[in-house]
């Protein structure tokens, strides 16, 4: 079978004949497909089943993260499936969870007793993933970034809106108190009118970035564990010849990733969207950068910077690099005031407060030039730095259970598809940005980039 499209008789026997939705759900049909796969209602005391598709270092992670949150909260959550096309990570997942094990994920959408997917496989799998899921009637759990392309970008809004889906995309900053206080600090108008925000995500290890170590013997003529589903690995990407260094690092290449923008900057955008008094989609975006650090054949640059306009009048710039760890501080700044969310930079750091620091608010001048005198005092909040503490907590832990919850209430999500959206369309532009060498101006209206400005 190609992994793109299984033989659909052969599949539904394999299945079952449980799959009927999955077709559905790929041609953007979730809707339909929920009807006819509706999902299990949980109620307060049930004990969620998670299926895990994607068994590498982020996948194992996340399966640990809801593991250890079943264990401190009444156990509320079990993996019961695993998949992976990689036979030694399935069966050492499906080992330490008891759990069954597949290649093809599927046959892990058909198990009626799945109540979500968590999906952390490489990203151009992850729309196509999600979107088959909710056809199932699953909710969903998708590691960022959140989708590859801008078509999937959509096709999971239109997707969640009709099949009334729990997706949580897993940014597990998204769940850091710094975010919502920052946001509340500036929608009671702490820094006034929004001009520029700024954050930086630096990196700098002796391999270089993304060069996860290969495993020599595995590959698709490799037997017993050695053995790779290339094939299905591949799914919606364009056909190559197995290349361990395009499967153990994905992130290096565009087919699969979108280097720093889609792995690291999604973490610095998705939280500014929060802050912000209400998230937005870029009208211009330009990138550049460059491989200075690491000629080891990669594709995506190893630094990369960019900058964006909004329509309501503010920029965003951010900075980063692979070859160097030193992180610029991720703040916000307003004509009144800046808030600094995170002094050092690390956006998935904890932070034990937020700072705001006022600016002089300058008066309009009367026909003499004088300053006039007006009901307002120069400095609206003080001219004091204000700190506003920040509650310390583990962010992913608040972030899985936040999901959790969510399933059980039908309440959105603090990371919903909606709020990365406007992530997800910023990072995918600057990618084209770069690899085009030009601007890219976003319609929202009709859903489409173009290096022309609107009229």
């Amino acid at each position: 079978m190609s992994a793109d499209n299984l033989d659909r008789r052969d599949f539904l026997k394999q299945a079952g004949g449980i799959g009927a939705g999955v077709a559905l759900a790929s041609t953007g049909l979730a809707k339909s497909a929920a009807k006819l796969n509706p999902s299990r209602v949980i109620g307060a005391n049930d004990r969620i089943n998670v299926a895990l598709v994607g068994c590498g270092g982020r996948g194992s992670s996340d399966a640990r993260s809801f593991t250890t949150f079943a264990e401190t909260n009444n156990n509320a959550c079990q993996i019961v499936a695993v998949c992976d096309p990689y036979e030694k990570r399935k069966r050492k997942e499906a080992e330490l969870y008891k759990a069954k094990g597949f290649t093809d994920y599927r046959e892990v959408l058909a198990m009626p007793d799945v109540d979500a997917v968590i999906v952390a496989t490489p990203d151009h799998w992850h729309a196509k993933i999600a979107l088959d899921a909710m056809g199932q009637g699953k909710d969903v759990y998708m590691e960022k970034p959140m989708c590859h392309t801008l078509q999937e970008v959509q096709n999971l809004i239109s997707t969640v809106r009709e099949s009334k889906r729990v997706v949580q995309v897993g940014s597990q900053t998204t769940s850091a108190d710094q975010w919502w206080k920052a946001k509340k600090a500036i929608a009671d108008g702490m820094i006034g009118k929004m001009i520029m925000s700024q954050g930086s995500y630096h990196r700098n290890s002796i391999e270089g970035e993304w060069n996860y170590d290969i495993e020599a013997a595995a590959g698709p003529n490799g037997t017993g564990d050695d053995h790779i589903d290339w094939n299905m690995w591949l799914g919606p990407a364009p056909k190559r010849p197995y290349d361990a260094d395009r499967f153990f690092r994905f992130r290096k290449y565009w087919d699969y990733s979108g280097g720093i923008a889609t792995d690291l900057f999604f973490h610095v955008v998705a939280p500014l969207n929060i802050c912000w008094d209400k998230p937005q989609y870029p009208t211009k975006v330009v990138a550049s950068g460059g491989n200075y650090a690491f000629t080891d054949g990669r594709e995506v640059p190893d630094t990369f910077h960019l900058l964006a306009e909004y329509a309501e009048g503010h920029s965003l710039v951010l900075s980063s690099s692979m070859g160097n760890s030193q992180h610029i501080p991720g703040l916000i700044r307003g004509h009144e005031g800046t808030i600094i969310m995170v002094e050092h930079g690390q956006f998935e750091g904890s932070t034990p407060d937020i700072t705001v620091k006022p600016q002089i608010v300058r008066l309009p001048k009367d026909a003499d030039g004088m300053a006039q005198h007006g009901p307002f005092p120069d400095y609206k909040f003080g001219k004091d730095e204000i700190k506003i503490p920040v509650e310390q907590y583990d962010m992913m832990q608040a972030h899985v259970g936040n999901f959790l919850q969510c399933m059980r209430t039908r309440e959105k999500p603090h990371l919903d598809v909606e709020t990365a959206a406007h992530a997800q369309v910023l990072i995918t532009l600057a990618v084209e940005s770069y690899r085009e060498g030009r601007v890219r101006y976003w319609d929202e209206n009709n859903w489409k980039s173009s290096d022309r400005p609107l009229s």
